[in-house]
């Protein structure tokens, strides 16, 4: 089978972007957004969900993050949507209880086709590094809908800023990893609508 691969390029008065992803890749990352944290998040989710990723991001950091990181949402969300394909034999569902030292953070996910987005997560700090804590709910929400998936963080026990943001991005990507993963049992797509 090969692999299922997306690029997507997003210009626009605040942003230019350009992202490839592959699902079936080995976790390997080349990823600039100007915002190290940010980077970081992303190099975590790239490993862990075992995803390929190249993403470069020039944006308007002189303003603030804000544009920078939701449009980098809308982008990978439109990619994930893309290169997941038809859904065809996949597990579509797919859920993770991550723990991330003190942290204990849940992640759920269904590629139904209809977006929706939930999380309780309340960050101690406003700032992590040169990202705002408020950005990280902006990001998953923008993936969310432009991805066509139901998305849900639940934070079981918090603690440090950094080790939350951390557990929630590794948390969605083994989620996602497992959802977008194929089950031979599965011939068609997974719903009793016949499409999603």
């Amino acid at each position: 089978m090969e692999n299922r691969v997306a690029k997507v390029i997003r210009k626009t008065k605040e942003t230019q972007i350009e992202l490839e992803l592959n699902l079936d890749g080995r976790g390997e990352a080349k990823i600039h957004t100007g915002i190290g944290f940010f980077d970081h998040m992303l190099e975590g989710f790239a490993r862990h969900g075992l995803f390929d990723m190249k993403l470069e991001v020039t944006g308007d950091l002189e303003v603030d993050c804000h544009h920078t990181i939701e449009d980098t949402g809308i982008v990978l969300g439109q990619a994930i949507l893309e290169a997941v394909g038809d859904k065809k034999g996949i597990r579509r569902y797919g859920s993770r209880i991550l723990p991330m030292d003190e942290v204990l953070v849940l992640c759920a996910l269904d590629l139904s086709g209809r977006p929706y987005f939930v999380s309780d997560a309340e960050f101690p700090v406003e700032r992590i590094g040169g990202m705002d804590t408020e950005m990280i709910r902006e990001f998953f929400y923008a993936v969310s809908y432009s991805g066509a998936m139901n998305l849900h963080f639940k934070m079981m026990r918090g603690g440090n800023g950094h080790h939350m943001a951390e557990g929630m991005f590794k948390a969605f990507s083994k989620a996602l990893d497992e959802a977008v993963s194929y089950d031979p049992r599965i011939t068609d797509v997974l719903s009793t609508k016949g499409s999603l």
